[in-house]
């Protein structure tokens, strides 16, 4: 087990604040203190400058910074290794999922995996798939699940499940008549920023229709789902493009209707993605069978 004074500096390090360390710890500020102290007394270096409230790290701390995180990373692969050695699935899964998917696919599976393996200590990241893709470059998580696939030879993606985006608008009690895609364009956009695999495979769809994004009247960009839903309750004349997943309740009771287009559906696939040549841990790849059967679909060979 690493050291507690370095899980201690690592926290100082990470807030640039003592009071925060302590509370991300649940100890007291005293006690902080007491450990850096001691830490600074073993290396014989001062790793943190104190000017009134304000924290920085010392060249020593920085390069202790470095080797704490290797330690910890360490730590982590060591006891995911002896799990290994006993057939158990344990330890640290740090998944990273785009907003889509972190909001209406992965959350309802996630319990049923925890109760199936409880030793397993789950954090989730949220993000746009190009913001998940760089989480994984980083090693700050294991595995990713997106909606978007970012050209790097670093990464390797598999299947999940399909996924469809619609247009919608705000509900006007009755089904609305497929439309053309010039006439749809016609509307003020709202739409998912850029990196998000959703403005992507729009951008994509109207290219092959010989229509670029620029050409379009964009009202606004946001970066969830749940952003563009409230804008267009308020907005009757926007148009915006999102899962068909996020839309159950809203559909149902009438607040928000699809506008289908005639010459125009946009398909796609959710994906896993992690570190080409690098194998996944096993509680990764405990995660993706269930994924699957939870979804059902097929998984592939991912050792």
């Amino acid at each position: 087990m690493p050291d507690f004074r370095l899980r201690v500096f690592q926290a100082v390090a990470r807030h640039l604040s003592f009071t925060k360390a302590a509370q991300e710890l649940c100890i007291t500020q005293p006690a902080v203190t007491k450990h850096i102290r001691e830490l600074e007394r073993s290396y014989e270096q001062r790793l943190f400058e104190r000017r009134g409230n304000r924290v920085s790290l010392t060249e020593a701390g920085q390069l202790l910074l470095r080797y704490a995180e290797q330690v910890h990373e360490l730590h982590h692969q060591l006891a995911e290794q002896l799990h290994t050695l006993h057939d158990t699935t344990a330890g640290r899964l740090r998944l990273g999922a785009s907003s889509t998917l972190a909001q209406y696919v992965v959350p309802p599976i996630l319990p049923g995996f925890q109760a199936r393996y409880p030793r397993v200590e789950l954090t989730l990241l949220i993000g746009n798939s190009e913001q998940v893709a760089e989480a994984l470059l980083r090693g700050e998580i294991d595995l990713g699940l997106v909606e978007g696939q970012v050209k790097n030879r670093d990464l390797h993606y598999e299947f999940l499940l399909d996924d469809e985006l619609v247009a919608v608008r705000r509900g006007t009690g009755t089904a609305l008549a497929p439309q053309p895609l010039a006439e749809v364009l016609r509307h003020p956009l709202v739409l998912r920023e850029r990196g998000s695999g959703t403005l992507e495979v729009l951008e994509l769809a109207l290219r092959d229709q010989g229509i670029r994004l620029a050409q379009c009247r964009v009202a606004i960009y946001l970066d969830n789902t749940e952003g563009i839903k409230s804008y267009l309750d308020a907005a009757p004349e926007c148009v915006g493009f999102v899962s068909v997943r996020g839309l159950k309740k809203e559909l149902a009771s009438g607040e928000l209707a699809v506008v289908p287009i005639t010459e125009l559906r946009l398909m796609r696939q959710f994906e896993a993605v992690w570190l080409q040549g690098q194998p996944l841990l096993r509680a990764a790849e405990q995660f993706l069978r269930y994924a699957h059967q939870q979804f059902g679909t097929d998984a592939h060979n991912h050792k």
